[in-house]
């Protein structure tokens, strides 16, 4: 998807030595899924101990096929 985007030049140009990448554009999608990543696990991390799991395997694994 194209999208015009105003970015400060010294910004991504560091993007760009940090990430290893080559081009501008392989760079910034590199640092957002970075970015989606790290906010994923700290989704995570926040819920930790908010879910209640039973743990029924042994049951489900004896359980008659349908």
């Amino acid at each position: 998807m194209r999208t015009t985007v105003d970015i400060e030049e010294g910004l991504l140009e560091e993007l760009v030595k940090l990430t290893g990448e080559k081009s501008k554009k392989k760079a910034l999608n590199k640092a957002l899924e970075e970015y989606i990543r790290r906010k994923r696990i700290q989704e995570l991390r926040a819920a930790l101990g908010t879910i209640d799991l039973v743990d029924n395997w042994y049951e489900l694994r004896h359980m008659e096929p349908r």
